[in-house]
């Protein structure tokens, strides 16, 4: 008789297991570093949160003539492949908060790379918190390695003092095929110091 109250028990608990549903949706893919890394202080009434991510699959279109820092980085000067070099960047003048800002962005293997550099005439660019800093080509660059921070994708944020102004750069890649987003970065910082002055 209790072999068979437990059978029943059993049976009982399995079929209302079956009928039970879990509600909710799919996540999506985590969007790409959203808020501006950069300090706020040389601007306060300014809000310099323009998200680093694509919005949806599709990049914006180019508002303006890519000029100034913008056209001193190519896409063959960065790791990714499949671009041309005359290629123009993914977007262009989408932070008003800076007086240059574009991105290169594209996918490897369904993951969002990408670059973004913002430029401010006159005045540094910083962050609030580091991680160290390197003497390149006697430009100090001061980075931020958010490589293991949960709470955005794997990034690097960098800031150097560049043609009498401040430039940022934010260097986002999680796919791990192109070596830490910290010496990417670095790389793309020698690149336009190279260039700082052509």
């Amino acid at each position: 008789m209790r072999r068979l109250v437990l059978l029943l028990a059993v049976l009982v608990l399995a079929s209302g297991c079956a009928r039970t549903t879990v509600g909710g949706s799919p996540l999506a893919q985590s969007p790409l570093d959203a808020t501006s890394p950069f300090d706020q202080e040389q601007e306060p009434s300014t809000d310099p949160s323009a998200s680093e991510e694509p919005e949806g699959t599709e990049t914006a279109p180019i508002d303006g003539e890519v000029q100034g820092v913008c056209a001193k980085l190519k896409w063959t000067d960065l790791p990714y492949p499949g671009a041309k070099a005359e290629s123009p960047p993914s977007q262009i003048n989408y932070d008003s908060t800076f007086d240059q800002s574009c991105r290169w962005t594209t996918k490897v293997d369904n993951v969002e790379v990408g670059v973004s550099l913002r430029y401010r005439e006159g005045r540094q660019v910083s962050i609030e918190r580091t991680t160290g800093d390197w003497d390149v080509k006697g430009h100090k660059v001061t980075y931020l390695d958010r490589s293991d921070d949960p709470d955005v994708e794997p990034s690097c944020v960098l800031v150097v003092p560049y043609d009498g102004g401040g430039l940022g750069i934010i260097i986002i890649d999680s796919s791990g095929k192109f070596g830490t987003v910290c010496d990417q970065g670095r790389k793309v910082a020698e690149v336009l110091i190279d260039r700082e002055t052509a």
